[in-house]
């Protein structure tokens, strides 16, 4: 099946000597929500802006649908929705005007049912006479996405779609976002926040000063590099760890009253083998919890090796 969005080899270098984006290759397939992973100045924003026909590429192919950027722009373009980070709304207008403007751009006949149908989806049909001035900061990101989706994209890419929002707000859009891959959008999104592509994206690439370093499904990736880590609340303290339980990655804390034993998630037979040995050595415990690596662990751990590799 031809991937909605097809990148390959794709690069951006600035006269600066800045390569913002070096040798992309990534493919997002229809109907997945795809989250963009990466530190301030990663080359996310710069990928998206290339796709979406606001930047220029170096070198390389982006593909749309089958169908390649640069030779068939109009068509490709009309297949796209972009929500930027900063909220750029005509304070004077309203919500309605806003929105079916959006439509017109891409020279589509106006479509009331359309855009009705939008902004009930948004929560946003009681609002549409208010002007954009009116809004609150929530209410003008959603503005944004109704915008996005005004011509009736197939792929959509959310770049931070809830910074600078509440909590509940952030939520709320989480929801809504669901709700447009379940009406059959395809949607990537960029964020700094990892508890967002952790509960919502289905597969993560990361990126770093220009490369994309890594792309996983979510799940699969968690269990590859995830870490795990049981810790014993021991009955009596231990002075120093016994030569008996070398074979284990284990390490003494809170003056010798706990013992942490950290390893791969996918791990089935230390655990038993470790309290077996404990049994042996007659090391008794009286708590014990289990904690698993977020994907934000993860993230911050796949950014600090590759940053050693160019240090």
């Amino acid at each position: 099946m031809t991937p909605i969005l097809a990148l390959r080899n794709l690069t951006k270098s600035y006269a600066t000597g800045l390569k913002a984006l070096q040798g992309i290759d990534l493919d997002i397939h229809e109907g997945e929500i795809f989250a963009l992973l990466g530190p301030n100045g990663a080359g996310k924003t710069t990928l998206i802006n290339i796709v979406c026909g606001i930047v220029t590429a170096s070198g390389g192919t982006v593909r749309v649908a089958g169908r390649d950027i640069v030779r068939d722009y109009r068509a490709t373009r009309s297949m796209i929705g972009l929500v930027p980070q900063e909220l750029a709304t005509d304070a004077f207008e309203t919500v309605w005007a806003t929105v079916n403007f959006s439509r017109g751009l891409f020279g589509l006949k106006a479509n009331p049912a359309h855009v009705e149908k939008v902004l009930r989806d948004l929560s946003l049909w009681e609002r549409r006479k208010d002007k954009i001035m009116t809004l609150s900061g929530g209410m003008k990101r959603r503005v944004m996405i109704a915008k996005a989706l005004a011509h009736e994209p197939r792929l959509l890419f959310l770049d931070e779609p809830t910074a600078g929002v509440d909590v509940e707000l952030r939520r709320d859009m989480w929801a809504l976002v669901r709700g447009l891959r379940e009406r059959g959008a395809t949607i990537i999104l960029t964020t700094h926040y990892i508890e967002e592509a952790e509960e919502m994206a289905e597969r993560v690439g990361v990126m770093r000063r220009g490369e994309l370093i890594l792309v996983e499904e979510k799940h699969a990736l968690m269990q590859k590099l995830g870490k795990r880590q049981l810790t014993l609340t021991l009955a009596t303290p231990l002075t120093s760890l016994p030569a008996a339980l070398a074979a284990w990655s284990l390490e003494l804390r809170g003056g010798g009253n706990e013992l942490a034993y950290t390893f791969d998630a996918h791990e089935t037979s230390g655990i038993s083998t470790l309290l077996k040995r404990l049994n042996e050595l007659e090391i008794g415990f009286k708590d014990l919890n289990s904690h698993e690596s977020s994907l934000e662990e993860i993230f911050v751990s796949l950014v600090s090796e590759r940053a050693g590799e160019h240090a």
